[in-house]
């Protein structure tokens, strides 16, 4: 039987529309297919995801201004929250526009550059989980050890720390992408993917577990110091009779020690926690799926948070936010200016 005109025709439309479906239509058997959200899920996406973005940016910007340009800040536990703010202000600005770039339906920048943007992905996550380890270790010494805090945290050995832990996170990063550099998008099912391989162990490990151990046993070592020096004050000024005065102080010494904790602790794991799970289960890691994208950028939100829970506490850092945003900073000997 011969075919009519109208069955060819309808025929070809057929075939165009499924072309058009494909990510690259010129390659019908290995193109990925594109998977089109409506219109109000994508915009709702990119514009929380965008928000995201720009807060972390901003709220670590300030950090690092005015660590930076304020002398009385120049100390060696703030060169450790400069350190944080750059690693989470590199997330904001490089990490998370890279992840809004896979909400595409298809992935058109190619496998090599697939695999390099997530380089310093690893990078600067990495070194904002390990700065928050170094912030613990300081906070453990200026509690558990004050009488020795200036002579044990010095600025040089809280460079070579910064140091170490820039150099940590790069090997980090290199565990992870030989295997994938060796062929870039082995692991794509499709043209069109943005899919590399994580060894979920290793991740979890280095990635998880000894930060979050590290960050747990040192607060809670800080916490019950703390409560012991509360308690041994409140029996000694209870002698002077008074225990009533000092009670209030002390309780609220506890309450601020306790959800200092609390705080620091919940936020990592809340943040952390869906993405390790899935990365626990033997799941491996596939960049590109929305369920995915959300746990990861969770783990992102995670840099935006920080300013706030280790900056934010601090009254000079409101002080030196108004500072900045009246453009106070510009004017000559600004730099003087206090802000303790």
């Amino acid at each position: 039987f011969s075919s009519s005109p109208l069955s060819l025709s309808v025929s070809l439309v057929m075939q165009t529309l499924e072309e058009a479906e494909l990510c690259f239509p010129q390659l019908l058997n290995t193109s990925c297919k594109k998977h089109l959200r409506r219109y109000s899920e994508a915009l709702l996406s990119y514009t929380l995801l965008s928000s995201i973005s720009l807060l972390t940016v901003s709220l670590n910007l300030f950090v690092i201004i005015s660590i930076c340009h304020f002398r009385q800040l120049h100390t060696s536990t703030n060169l450790l929250l400069l350190s944080l703010a750059v690693s989470d202000f590199l997330v904001g600005l490089i990490v998370m526009p890279f992840q809004i770039l896979l909400l595409e339906p298809c992935w058109f920048l190619g496998d090599l550059v697939c695999v390099l943007f997530n380089f310093p992905l690893f990078i600067t996550v990495c070194a904002s989980v390990v700065n928050m380890v170094l912030i613990s270790v300081d906070r453990y010494v200026a509690i558990c050890d004050p009488l020795h805090y200036s002579a044990k945290v010095t600025a040089n050995r809280v460079r070579i720390s910064v140091l170490l832990c820039w150099i940590y996170s790069v090997f980090y990063s290199f565990l992870f992408l030989p295997e994938n550099l060796r062929q870039p998008g082995r692991y794509n099912s499709c043209y069109g993917e943005c899919v590399i391989n994580i060894n979920g162990a290793v991740d979890l490990v280095l990635g998880f577990i000894i930060p979050i151990s590290s960050i747990i046993i040192l607060y809670m070592r800080v916490f019950v110091v703390a409560v012991s020096q509360a308690r041994s004050m409140r029996s000694h000024i209870a002698a002077v009779k008074l225990q009533r005065s000092v009670t209030v102080t002390v309780k609220k010494s506890e309450l601020k020690a306790a959800r200092t904790l609390g705080v620091v602790v919940a936020v990592f794991l809340i943040c952390y926690c869906p993405y390790y799970c899935v990365s626990f289960s033997g799941y491996e890691v596939f960049l590109g799926s929305s369920t995915n994208l959300f746990i990861v950028f969770l783990v992102y939100f995670n840099s935006c948070l920080n300013p706030v829970i280790y900056a934010f506490f601090y009254p000079w850092f409101r002080k030196s936010v108004k500072l900045i945003v009246t453009l106070q900073i510009l004017l000559p000997n600004s730099c003087e200016a206090n802000v303790l």
